[in-house]
């Protein structure tokens, strides 16, 4: 039963994948499946062909089936025509055309079957292996019995009428080479239940009708799908037709580990997106095919020779075409009209039926013309006649003739075969990425020529010659197996390519014409059939090594039952599978430099089925966290970054989600795309990309977030490189599609299901923008369980009354044990005093396993966290700012000082206004900063820049109609429980207007949405756990006391602080800055922009140069997030340890922990230039600036309307 699968489907990755994969079914792939399906039952092998295969009743019979079994490629013309899986396929450049065979069964399908043992002078030839000389007459006595080789049992009149009248006399001194062909001349062994039958497929018996080499329709040619390949099938091996393989890589990518599977060693490409992987891969594809696949794998990383396309043959091929002889040579091919008509012996015979070699060192053979082939070609088309006169007009003559009934002149094409000097050279044209070739010099081609007219002569007629300088039917080269080494050849004597920069690629070979390193002289299907099976004999041997290695002898058995195999000969019907394919390109910026990317999606890669009347589905919902499958794909293409890597650079796996929604933010809609590249270096590359779209401003921001791709360019660092950190390499920038480029791709969609992914995509952006409609909830969890889970140290909370009569307190945890003395230092660490922003807890987190304070504690820091008038614990109806710094700071640094002893220095951490505040403190002189060690601030300085939409904010009069709503209570209740008081209408009001105001990220929980309100955004969602989202919203910020914001609004309108009645009263003093400082901002801007760490860098650097003052700007993250985020203690708390160390003098120790920050993070220092000029939810809209800002006037007007209703009635 014959095991054939058509076309491929899935997404290439099987789950076992195979122990080997052969690609081509030529006389090398056939040989190399069959051996190994042979040698034992366990060894999984799949066969890969780009051709279709062939029944005797497909191979065309007139000249229109040949038309449309043909592919043409034509370099002169710039064009080509022709399914690409077509039989006969021709390749035309300069003056050289060649012509291969495509389909099951390879170029046997389409020769003369000729088998000739290689020449001796062939086998002489100082690049010919000398391994190969070991056994190759037990390789070739191999052969011959699977070829079925037979003698051609009668000489047909072609060839008695060559020998009697021309060759011996005109030729020079020749011999007779016995004629043996790969065709059935046996009736006696048809007989069923014959030995032979079962070995072979069933054959017909040839009728001398002289269409070999169109196909032969009788069935008598024992083609390598009827010998080899039927033996491998029998065996077990799985035949995937009309898969065309593209490139070969090493698989890296693939997880170990698997339930069910294991890591395969090589990836075998069939397009830019579907592979299949194998532990070894043997390349068959004829010469063309093998060389184009080396090419396009080592644009693709992998290395090999330079001897790559180099020994290039033609075999000295050379065809003629003599036409008006009266001599019966009986050169064309009969139709079946004609075949019966004529006794056996007078028919034209098999396509080859003579050869003779002459002294002057090439062979001369005949060759018939099959029905199928356009006579006109070889009649002045595509040759030119000899000797000059009518030739031109003898094509068209014969014609006549045959329409008037008058009989024909006799024709035979003449093939002459030779020595050249296997110097022609194979190359992959850039930019084309095709084929073009160079052929081999080939001294005899006078000779042949001087012969052909001798011939002519003789038996009169016509000569028409090719008029290309080489007409190859023979193609050898391109991959030479060596002896030698990589500098001369790209592969061993046993076939294995080799790695210039070790031994050889592991599990990679070549078995196919390609490798044979000279001309053969004589037809070369024999040799390289021999030369296959002495590769195949050490193939099997390490392939059974490697198995035994991986998996024991368990595998190892008998010969499979055919019949376990026929549930794997379904054929795989692409049609009928849910897949949607398209084309994008996006152009754009990545570190400053220029990046295109050309993508290919294919959606739904799996071919999951969903039920199109799912109306969740086609409204955009996330179904158990997923996607539809339509929605879910995998990438190909390659990446133009000319100014990273001169070559392209190819993606060899690509996954993309065009819905993908994070729990954290319901309201935020992803479309993520996760890249592997490749360079032809070798260099690998990850690009993360990822689209974010918000409901924000009415869809004013859809255009150009749907469109707007933010990626991350990150080099994979080399296993065997030492310098791990020095060839770390991380880029960022942002890719787009334009208006045009969407057109193209809307375009290039193709799949059955097409229609129905642009209705689920649109449903998507839909949701997202208009309906405004969460996909999903965040999760509630058990707080109480998370804070006994996460024991936190005991801490003294102290009661500390201010200058001013507030207040305040100050909770301490001092250290459990003396770090300092287990580093082998006597001096005890300074203590660090912790400053929160505007109400909102950043450094104590009880329900997380990590936070500043535990680090801190940790560390052998004692720790401070000073709970201000800011604060929900101590919140007061009237105070500004400035208070803070003046009364609540001064304040909880004597406690400390009266504790601690009054020489000790006071590390303080600040985060938002905090930072503000100490700010005030030091540059008012209300804290000494003798009494401070260092300073660190995040999102904060003595400059405060917000984005614009905050800027709007302030800018408008939205906060002193806040504090007119308010009236006299300033402190708005944020959470409502059964035992706090009733809320007041002022405040209801109040927070219905905040829950009004734009915000760029939206969250499903009304007391976040109420404070992003008023201040904006405070985190990106995505960036902290659910419970600290929980923790803040429902039980620590509880109260937001809004008595500051008047003062805050000076200060952010101002961009500077200044003091309550707006006078600049602190940027003035300088001097009294004199202290070591840090300056942290998010990366990715929610509030308060990078610019304002960049100007108190640049502030402290100027005027307090004798101290060390460092900038880090984190990328992926926003405000609060920086404290508070999952990651911060990788990303952000390093900093500030490292700054700490350093200001207390353990320097080297400092410095270690600013590398270990360094390694492998998305950390940027920038001291001199401000980098971070994009802002989240205020870039480029569908509206004008000034259209926006008109809108946010009419919504303050609105407001403004509603309350003066509500207030008089």
């Amino acid at each position: 039963m014959e095991k054939l699968q058509g076309g491929f489907g899935g997404d290439g990755k099987e789950e076992e994948g195979y122990d080997a994969v052969v690609v081509g079914s030529g006389y090398g792939g056939s040989v190399v499946a069959c051996r190994l399906c042979m040698a034992a039952a366990g060894i999984r092998v799949c066969l890969l062909e780009k051709g279709r295969r062939w029944e005797s009743k497909d191979f065309p019979t007139d000249s229109f089936k040949l038309l449309s079994s043909l592919r043409m490629e034509s370099r002169n013309l710039g064009l080509s025509f022709g399914s690409k899986d077509a039989l006969i396929q021709v390749y035309e450049q300069n003056d050289s055309v060649a012509v291969v065979g495509c389909g099951l069964g390879g170029g046997s399908l389409v020769n003369a079957g000729v088998m000739m043992p290689t020449p001796v002078r062939a086998r002489r030839h100082p690049k010919w292996p000398n391994d190969w000389e070991k056994n190759w007459d037990h390789c070739e006595a191999s052969a011959a019995a699977m070829l079925k080789i037979q003698s051609i049992p009668v000489k047909f009149s072609v060839g008695q009428a060559l020998e009697d009248i021309a060759i011996k006399e005109e030729v020079g001194e020749t011999s007779e080479t016995s004629v043996k062909l790969t065709v059935n001349f046996d009736f006696e062994d048809q007989r069923p239940g014959s030995t032979e039958t079962s070995k072979l497929q069933e054959m017909g018996s040839c009728l001398a009708c002289g269409n070999c080499v169109s196909g032969c329709p009788y069935n008598a040619k024992a083609s390598n799908d009827k010998t080899y390949l039927h033996s491998a099938i029998q065996a077990g091996c799985i035949v995937k037709t009309q898969c065309q393989v593209q490139y070969v890589i090493r698989n890296t990518y693939d997880n170990e580990g698997k339930s069910g599977s294991r890591k395969r060693r090589w990836r075998v490409y069939l397009n830019e997106i579907d592979y299949v992987t194998s532990d070894f891969v043997i390349l068959s594809g004829g010469v063309f095919g093998t060389t184009e696949i080396l090419f396009q794998s080592q644009m693709r990383g992998l290395r090999v020779s330079e001897a790559l396309g180099s020994g290039f043959s033609c075999n000295g091929n050379n065809v003629a075409y003599l036409t008006g002889s009266s001599t019966p040579l009986n050169g064309y091919g009969l139709d079946k009209k004609e075949l019966f008509k004529i006794p056996f012996q007078a028919r034209p015979g098999p396509s080859i039926s003579t050869s003779y070699t002459s002294s002057m060192g090439f062979t001369i053979q005949n060759a018939i013309l099959p029905t199928a082939y356009p006579h006109l070609l070889f009649k002045g088309i595509l040759t030119y006649g000899w000797p000059g006169g009518y030739w031109f007009f003898h094509g068209i003559l014969d014609k006549i003739k045959l329409a008037m009934g008058l009989k024909a002149t006799q024709a035979v094409a003449l093939l002459a075969l030779g020595h050249d000097e296997s110097d022609g050279k194979i190359m992959l044209e850039k930019g084309t990425n095709k084929i073009s070739f160079i052929p081999p010099r080939d001294p005899l081609l006078p000779r042949k020529i001087k012969v052909f007219q001798k011939l002519t002569q003789k038996l009169g007629g016509v000569l028409f010659m090719s008029k290309y300088r080489s007409t190859a039917v023979h193609l050898l080269g391109g991959c030479n197996a060596s002896s030698s080494g990589p500098s001369h050849g790209v592969c061993n004597p046993k076939g294995q390519i080799f790695d210039p920069q070790a031994t050889v690629h592991p599990g990679l070979y070549v078995c196919d014409a390609s490798l044979i390193p000279c001309s053969i002289g004589i037809n070369p299907s024999f040799t390289i059939a021999t030369a296959a099976e002495h590769i195949s004999r050490h193939l099997v041997q390490d392939v059974l090594e490697y198995k035994i290695r991986r998996e024991g002898t368990n595998y190892l058995g008998g010969v499979q039952d055919p019949d376990s195999f026929i549930e794997k000969t379904k054929t795989i019907d692409n049609g009928r599978r849910s897949v949607v394919t398209f084309k994008e390109t996006m152009r754009g910026h990545v570190g400053g430099m220029p990046c295109t990317a050309y993508l290919k999606m294919k959606m739904n890669p799996h071919g999951e089925d969903q039920k199109d009347s799912d109306i969740e589905w086609n409204l955009g919902t996330n179904i158990h966290g997923k996607s539809h499958p339509l929605l879910r794909g995998k990438v190909g293409g390659h990446v133009e970054f000319r100014g990273f890597e001169k070559d392209n650079l190819h993606i060899i796996d690509g996954d993309v989600n065009l819905c993908e929604v994070d729990s954290r933010a319901p309201y935020t809609h992803y479309m993520r795309y996760h890249i592997h590249l490749v360079a032809s270096t070798g260099s690998r590359y990850i690009l993360e990309g990822r689209k974010i779209m918000n409901p924000f401003l009415l869809a004013s921001y859809a255009w150009r977030e749907a469109t707007t791709l933010h990626v991350t360019f990150e080099k994979v660092a080399d296993k065997s490189s030492k310098n791990d950190d020095h060839d770390k390499v991380i880029l960022k920038g942002e890719l787009s599609i334009s208006m045009m480029e969407l057109l193209k791709s809307l375009v290039s969609f193709e799949g059955n299901k097409k229609g129905k992914f642009l209705s689920l995509l649109s449903g998507t952006l839909f949701r997202t923008y208009f309906l405004q409609m969460p996909r999903g909830s965040q999760e509630h969890f058990n707080l109480s369980d998370c804070e006994h889970k996460y024991s936190y140290p005991s801490s003294t909370l102290h009661d500390i009354k201010t200058e001013d009569g507030v207040v305040i307190s100050c909770r301490q945890w001092k250290c459990q044990q003396n770090l300092s003395k287990l580093r082998g230092s006597d001096e005890q660490r300074n203590p660090v005093l912790l400053v929160n922003g505007y109400a909102v807890e950043s450094y104590w987190l009880p329900t997380e396993p990590n936070d500043l304070v535990r680090t801190l504690i940790e560390e052998g820091h004692e720790t401070w966290l000073l709970q201000s008038r800011l604060h929900v614990l101590n919140p007061s109806n009237t105070f500004t700012l400035e208070d803070v710094g003046r009364f609540d700071i001064p304040a909880a640094i004597n406690k400390m000082l009266e504790l601690l002893g009054p020489n000790v220095k006071v590390h303080v951490v600040a985060h938002c206004v905090g930072g503000l505040a100490i700010h005030i403190a030091l540059m008012g002189g209300h804290v000494s900063a003798s009494h401070i060690a260092s300073l660190s601030c995040t999102n904060s300085s003595m400059f405060f820049k917000l984005n614009a939409l905050s800027t709007v904010k302030m800018r408008l009069p939205l906060l002193p109609i806040s504090m007119l709503i308010l009236g006299n209570n300033k402190t708005l209740p944020l959470v409502e429980t059964s035992t706090s008081p009733p809320v007041s209408l002022r405040h209801r009001l109040l927070k219905l207007i905040a829950l009004l105001i734009p915000r760029y990220e939206r969250c499903s929980c009304s007391e976040c949405k109420v404070v992003s309100g008023i201040f904006g955004n405070a985190f990106w969602h995505e960036n902290i756990s659910p419970t600290v989202h929980q923790w803040l919203n429902k039980e620590s910020s509880t109260r937001l006391p809004m008595a500051a914001f008047p003062h805050l609004r000076k200060i952010c309108n101002s961009g500077f602080i200044v003091d309550s009645n707006g006078s600049n009263s602190y940027l003035i003093h300088p001097q009294r800055m004199a202290l070591p400082t840090l300056y942290i901002s998010g990366g990715r801007p929610l509030l308060v922009t990078p610019q304002t760490s960049f100007l108190a860098h640049k502030y402290m650097k100027l005027h307090q140069p004798g101290f060390r003052h460092e900038r880090v700007v984190v990328e992926g993250f926003g405000h609060s997030d920086l404290l508070i985020g999952e990651e911060s203690c990788e990303k952000v708390f390093p900093h500030i340890l490292s700054h700490i160390r350093l200001a207390d003098g353990d320097e080297q120790q400092g410095r270690n922990v600013h590398i270990n920050v360094a390694e492998g993070k998305k950390v940027f220092s920038d001291s001199e230039a401000d980098q971070y000029q994009y802002e989240e939810g205020f870039g480029i809209t569908w509206f004008s600036p000034f259209v926006v800002l008109l809108l946010a006037f009419l919504l303050v007007s609105l407001l403004a309307r509603l309350f003066l209703y509500i207030y008089i009635f």
